[in-house]
């Protein structure tokens, strides 16, 4: 069942019981992260689309089409629901890192944003039940430190690159890594609560 997040104004949790919400995704961490801020959703239904960049296809659109393109895919099957999907795009300047499917990607990812700042965009959309689809992204800027080779060695020995964007999780060992970060640390992680928790305070209405 899903409840109505924390509210930011008040401070206190309005625990109401809300219309369907369903996450158009199978990440197991946004459902922790929206489990932070008191919401459930009613039904995880994964989208399954392309996610391969058009050609010349820059970071931010890439992240919002996707995001847009995930909910618009799963909202059909719940005409009465809000649906809610993001995408996370790890960027080096206009070159947008891939899903680390095997070591030697998550590697020559690793290496890539050894030393230098790199973006982190969250795409995130709901269509809600009258149809109406809102899309927007958040942009994080992150900046590793110097990776020696013993460093990115320890890394691939955690499995923790394993499906992420970029190669890395940024709640996991890669934290230790990191000596910066402007935006929103939630977003990394791969939902930024701020905005989706203000959406969902906006468009989750009481039964």
């Amino acid at each position: 069942m899903a409840v109505r997040p924390h509210d930011a104004q008040g401070g206190a949790q309005a625990t109401q019981t809300a219309q369907t919400l369903v996450l158009a995704s199978a990440s197991p961490r946004r459902q922790d992260l929206l489990a932070q801020i008191g919401v459930t959703p009613d039904v995880i239904a994964p989208a399954h689309i392309d996610e391969t960049p058009h050609r010349d296809e820059l970071p931010k659109p890439h992240a919002e089409r996707l995001a847009r393109e995930k909910a618009a895919a799963v909202a059909p099957d719940h005409k009465d629901a809000l649906v809610l999907a993001a995408d996370t795009v790890v960027a080096v300047g206009k070159r947008i890192l891939p899903k680390a499917e095997d070591e030697a990607t998550a590697r020559k990812c690793l290496k890539m944003l050894s030393g230098r700042r790199h973006k982190v965009i969250s795409g995130i959309s709901i269509v809600l039940p009258s149809g109406k689809q809102l899309t927007k992204s958040v942009t994080t800027v992150v900046a590793f430190k110097r990776l020696s080779d013993a460093d990115i060695d320890r890394y691939i020995e955690s499995g923790e690159w394993d499906g992420k964007a970029g190669g890395y999780a940024i709640q996991g060992l890669a934290a230790t890594y990191v000596r910066f970060l402007s935006g929103s640390y939630s977003s990394v992680v791969g939902l930024p609560l701020f905005e989706v928790g203000g959406w969902l305070n906006a468009h989750l209405k009481q039964n």
